[in-house]
């Protein structure tokens, strides 16, 4: 297992375009950049996302990983279809995958940031 992190932010498309403009820029100046980010459009959006339930998911399968969601759910004691539910909503932010039924948790590390400065 390795020990992926990620950046998660609240921000914009501008935001996400110029965290890349400024990877680009670092790596063509011979720095090694090698970082991941997820942005959310509103808190709302990253809460729903990052809930209590599908952080206790996303460290269950960290530590072991799941050969189906049937076998998570079960593991969680909870019910199959909000566990799925809560899959399909990680798997489509990028926090879980998939790989012939096969469910990983690829990040160590799940980093937030948030800025109270003035958009």
């Amino acid at each position: 297992m390795t020990n992926r992190r990620i950046q998660v932010h609240l921000g914009t498309a501008e935001d996400m375009g110029r965290r890349f403009v400024d990877a680009w820029r670092r790596a063509a100046s011979g720095e090694s950049v090698r970082e991941e980010h997820l942005t959310f459009v509103d808190f709302k959006q990253m809460l729903g996302t990052l809930s209590d339930e599908r952080l206790r998911l996303l460290k269950e399968v960290r530590r072991e990983e799941a050969t189906s969601v049937r076998e998570l759910a079960e593991r969680l004691h909870r019910d199959y279809k909000n566990v799925y539910d809560d899959v399909e909503r990680l798997t489509t932010a990028g926090l879980l995958e998939r790989d012939e039924g096969r469910l990983t948790a690829p990040y160590e590390t799940i980093l937030a940031e948030m800025s109270l400065a003035p958009t």
